[in-house]
């Protein structure tokens, strides 16, 4: 029999380390006690922490000096007692409201003296009762009470006998499973056949707390307090189970554990019989090469620190290859190894013309460069930006550069990157982080001053959700900020002055301000004809042949045929479809020569015609100017400069002007401008204004998949519609650029270095440009400009004076038929 200290702890089953009281009554005993009369006064000892069930006999321990007077004197007397649950198990004096307001009626059976000089008393629960009034609290409490029954009628339906056998198999279900009840309770549940001393039995001995056990006393019908316990054992049993299931888990997962440690255990034995485990070779690889690294002191540190994290991780956790590959990238990345540079001027010179035919302006700037790093020999590196169509030799010439300068050569291609995390790098406690490709690319070339092409600059996207890659940029290529370079990954500086960064691009307006700001730009314009013919021969030629497997006694390309490929296939600024037509005229020889078909070692024309077919351009059609109404221009692209045909046809109409091919709004207003300047200067320029309203005029620009905008068309405008309306045709060999205004003032254009170059291609003799463009032409070379004559304009009456012929044509055109009725009209009137 357990009992706790004092008259405030449930004694009854519930521990363990003694053997528990079990009441056994009969069913005239239970009975008996239900029918006991109630006195209308009672002395009331408090009981913490249990509450008594009718029925039930349970030991409790008395220590207060209150209810040791009170058991004595009613133990003598063999008088009930009223036994009241406390509210707060905490209170040492309770008072009258910190007791509940029913309690049981209980008789006590026997007291024992314990050894310890404590007082037991056993004592049976009789009937409930409700506390009416306290009229004496001292010696001990005591109150008037009265019977506390509702229904206690014992209903005898299916239901009612289906909840009380639930709760008989819970509870001997719960007993089995828990250590603190012994197996006897199971027993006495199952022989208990009152279904009302059932419950109260089954409610004594559950582990709830007060206020639910009290909760249970109180119902008023059986019925109820049946339902309240089925759900209050219900709750208790799930309860169980889960807490089972996670013992469970705990137990599996520490035998596995237990399991993989004595494993690890014996791999680290046999490791070390072997000559080490694989993480310590790992620590023993990165600590040689530290020691050959040089440094700074703070990243020495770091390595240091992050090393000793390293020996204590465990090999087999996540965290461990992070850290390995972290470490790794500290040790390898070049943080001072740096290329000696050559200074030898004459040498990188002789190298940049070997490797490159012309581009003498981003040639010299890089002689200038080594020159002054000689002088001073610590000057931080520039940032070019070399800007110019495709092909011009843009990416290659950064080769040539580390060549010549005897560093490493790292390319990186910047086309479409949108993240700026592939310049910044991620973080290392992601999965899978790296550094960013600055990084990676210099723990490959293993030096810390490399050539870095930075290819496509002008293709990088801008703000996006996945950062801004173009401001990323500002920081690399900031000669004052890179010697600072963040890298996420990495979480240290890392210095990035000592690299020659070289970016490349077609146009400039798509790159940021405040990146361009930061790159001294070079502009490399488009090959002239022969410098096309020097390159083919110098490299394009000897490097197909290589790659063809052929020799110069299998073909040879005389200089009319390469002339012929140039100007009737491959009309651009650059010379990469020059490469790929020569490569294609090598695969048809190759062909020959396998099949043993060719005796000649010379390209003929026929073959030529043969294998690339029939010329795509032809020599100077577009620029003869056969009709009136038919100017060209010049206009400047990404991929160089072309030349633009401008067509204008009269029909009768009410003076309606329609523009079609395509255009922008700039290219319309330009159109506009024309057209209402020649009809302010109708009496200057001969017209007779009347045509204006009688005649349609429309505007169209060939190739109208093609979109067009700008205004450097302006001057050309308004001489095809001149000549339109005079019949005059604009001379041959002639094309011209320029905006114009209003006022009749023409502006000066940009591209001029591609236009011209365009010119000469397309056989072009005579230029009309605004004044203000003489000082572009000043800079261009003289090979450039040769062949080539200028007419310089301050206004658009110079444009139309200089761009007519002085007579007018004879054509089969309406209007042009209509001119000359006019005329015969006047004629005859001042006759």
């Amino acid at each position: 029999m357990k009992v706790i200290d004092d008259d405030m702890f449930m004694s009854g089953p519930g521990d363990s380390d003694n053997a528990e009281f079990i009441p056994v009554l009969t069913i005239d005993d239970i009975h008996i006690s239900r029918d006991d009369e109630v006195p209308e006064e009672l002395p009331i000892m408090p009981l913490r922490n249990s509450v008594l069930y009718p029925g039930i006999v349970i030991p409790i321990t008395v220590g207060r000096d209150k209810s040791i007077r009170l058991v004595k004197e009613y133990y003598r007397k063999k008088k009930p007692v009223g036994v009241v649950a406390q509210k707060d198990g905490s209170v040492e004096d309770p008072g009258p409201d910190d007791l509940y307001g029913v309690g049981t009626v209980a008789q006590i059976i026997k007291t024992l003296q314990m050894p310890d000089g404590n007082t037991t008393v056993i004592i049976q629960g009789k009937r409930r009762f409700q506390v009416l009034d306290v009229i004496q609290t001292e010696p001990y409490f005591r109150a008037t009470v009265q019977p506390y029954e509702g229904s206690s009628e014992v209903p005898t339906d299916k239901q009612f006998k289906a909840l009380i056998q639930s709760i008989r198999d819970m509870a001997v279900q719960i007993i089995s499973r828990t250590q603190r009840l012994p197996d006897e309770a199971g027993f006495a549940i199952k022989n208990i056949d009152d279904p009302v001393f059932l419950m109260n039995f089954v409610a004594s001995n559950i582990e709830v707390d007060l206020p639910t056990k009290q909760l249970l006393l109180e119902c008023n019908n059986i019925p109820e307090m049946a339902e309240n316990l089925l759900g209050i054992l219900t709750n208790q049993q799930q309860m169980m189970e889960l807490r089972q299931q996670i013992q469970s888990k705990v137990r599996n997962d520490l035998d596995k554990q237990q399991r993989e440690f004595l494993l690890n255990q014996q791999l680290r034995t046999i490791q070390e019989e072997l000559g080490g485990t694989p993480n310590e070779q790992d620590v023993k690889e990165l600590q040689a090469k530290a020691a050959k690294k040089k440094w700074s002191n703070e990243v020495k540190e770091v390595f240091e620190r992050e090393l000793k994290k390293l020996e204590r991780t465990n090999p087999q956790a996540a965290e461990y290859g992070i850290q390995l590959n972290y470490l790794q990238y500290l040790v390898d990345l070049p943080w001072m190894d740096y290329t000696k540079d050559n200074f030898d001027l004459k040498r990188a010179k002789r190298i940049l013309d070997a490797d490159h035919f012309g581009l003498d302006k981003v040639k010299e700037r890089i002689i200038e460069h080594l020159a002054v790093l000689k002088l001073k020999n610590d000057m931080k590196s520039p940032i070019l930006c070399l800007v110019g169509p495709p092909g011009v030799g843009k990416t290659s010439l950064g080769k040539s550069i580390a060549r010549a300068l005897n560093r490493k050569y790292v390319r990186m291609s910047l086309g479409g990157l949108r993240d700026e995390s592939e310049l910044r790098g991620h973080r290392k406690t992601y999965i899978g982080a790296m550094p960013g490709r600055i990084i990676q690319n210099l723990r490959k070339v293993k030096s810390g001053n490399p050539v870095f092409v930075l290819d496509e600059i002008d293709k990088v996207s801008g703000n996006n959700i996945n950062g801004d890659p173009q401001a990323a940029l500002l920081e690399i290529l900031d000669p004052e900020q890179n010697s600072t370079f963040y890298d996420n990954f990495l979480e240290l500086d890392y210095d990035l002055s000592k690299i020659l960064f070289i970016a490349t691009a077609n146009t400039l307006s798509t790159i940021h301000p405040a990146l361009r700001d930061r790159m001294e730009i070079i502009d490399l314009s488009g090959y002239l004809r022969e410098e096309k013919y020097e390159i083919a021969k110098r490299h394009l030629i000897p490097k197909q042949l290589k790659e063809h497997g052929m020799d110069a006694k299998q073909i040879a390309f005389s200089k009319d045929i390469v002339m012929q490929i140039i100007d009737d296939y491959t009309r651009e600024a650059g010379v990469r479809n020059l490469e790929r037509k020569i490569a294609d005229v090598m695969r048809a020889r190759a062909k020959d020569v396998v099949m043993e078909q060719s005796d000649d070692r010379k390209v003929t024309r026929d073959e030529l015609r043969k294998v690339l077919g029939v010329p795509m351009h032809h020599d100077e059609d577009e620029v003869k100017h056969l009709m009136p109404g038919v100017a060209t221009g010049l206009a400047w692209t990404s991929v160089g400069g072309e030349i633009l045909s401008i067509e204008v046809s009269l029909s009768r109409g009410v003076g309606h002007l329609s523009l079609t091919g395509n255009l922008g709004e700039v290219m319309k207003e330009s159109a506009t401008i024309a057209y209402e300047f020649i009809k302010a200067h109708a009496s200057l320029l001969e017209i007779n204004p009347d045509v204006f309203d009688a005649w349609n005029v429309h505007v169209h620009i060939p190739e109208g998949a093609t979109p067009k905008d700008g205004p450097s068309a302006g001057i050309t405008m308004l001489a095809a519609l001149t000549s339109a309306f005079t019949q005059r045709k604009v001379k041959s060999q002639l094309a011209m650029t320029g905006e114009i205004t209003l006022r009749g003032r023409v502006l000066p254009v940009g591209g001029v270095q591609e236009k011209i170059l365009a010119a000469k291609r397309n056989g072009v003799t005579d230029l009309i440009l605004s004044v203000d463009n003489e000082r572009d032409i000043r800079d261009i070379k003289e090979d450039y400009l040769k062949g080539l004559n200028f007419h310089y304009v301050n206004s658009m009456l110079e444009v139309i004076d200089l761009a007519l012929e002085k007579e007018q044509d004879h054509n089969d055109l309406d209007y042009n038929k209509y001119l000359l009725n006019l005329r015969t009209e006047v004629i005859g009137f001042k006759n």
